[in-house]
């Protein structure tokens, strides 16, 4: 059971920390940009061959690497999409008569780039995973990918916290596509399905004939779908979840 809250803890961490770094780089002077992007791009290749070694090694070390790695490669993904490299071919405010399914495929071009792109790196983790006995860095860009896009979809739809303070202000033309709402059909679905799902992980992680090995997987991928859970509710609260982050939101000119 210790073994399980050590990961539960480590991937809280690695969560908060991660998240804050990606704010804090993107919120620098662009001319700083082409060296944050370097370093990130080496940091990636990196994470790839942690991936593929880990991949081999089905043991407490190997999770712990495989989860790491997943992290660093989503976040490259974070970095040249809030940098505004990696978006969409859109990059336009949405038309004030724009609605619907016009509205939906507006938005959709605004960062189908990314979208592919996040898209291919599952692929190719997927490939370099295939029949491995360590998978922990698959579902762990799985969660981030499903949940991102659920996410995406539900501040589309409506949400009464749109956390607008997370957008860098060379891309303030995407919050036209968002909109405020105190409720949207997609939230109780996101919130029952990925609680459901931490819920029958941290019973199979907990339970007493558990090795540490699935222990350990369970609650690195269980917690971390847990934070994802809980960031869908604070788009729903009227209290932000940039107040975790405040630390990183400086001004993009200072």
């Amino acid at each position: 059971m210790l073994h399980f809250f050590i990961a539960a803890g480590f991937a809280i961490f690695t969560w908060w920390f991660s998240t804050g770094a990606i704010l804090y780089v993107d919120r620098s002077p662009p001319s700083t940009y082409p060296r944050s992007f370097a370093v990130a791009s080496t940091l990636s290749f990196i994470a790839l061959a942690g991936l593929l070694l880990s991949a081999k090694t089905a043991t407490p070390l190997g999770a712990y690497m495989s989860f790491s790695s997943a992290l660093v490669l989503w976040g490259w993904h974070e970095l040249t999409f809030l940098m505004g490299w990696v978006t969409g071919p859109r990059r336009h405010p949405c038309p004030p008569e724009a609605t619907g399914w016009r509205r939906f495929r507006l938005a959709t071009e605004v960062v189908i780039h990314h979208e592919l792109a996040l898209f291919a790196t599952l692929v190719l983790i997927i490939a370099l995973t295939w029949g491995a006995p360590n998978r922990v860095g698959l579902w762990t860009f799985t969660v981030l990918w499903t949940m991102r896009i659920s996410a995406k979809l539900n501040i589309f739809l409506g949400v009464r916290n749109l956390a607008e303070e997370f957008i860098p202000s060379h891309l303030e033309y995407m919050t036209t596509y968002f909109r405020k709402a105190t409720y949207n059909p997609l939230m109780p679905i996101s919130l029952t399905a990925s609680l459901g799902t931490v819920w029958l992980l941290a019973l199979e992680g907990l339970e007493g004939g558990s090795s540490v090995q699935r222990s350990i997987e369970t609650a690195l991928v269980g917690t971390l779908l847990g934070l994802a859970a809980l960031e869908h509710l604070f788009l729903m609260l009227p209290v932000p979840d940039t107040l975790l982050w405040r630390w990183a939101l400086r001004d993009q000119s200072s």
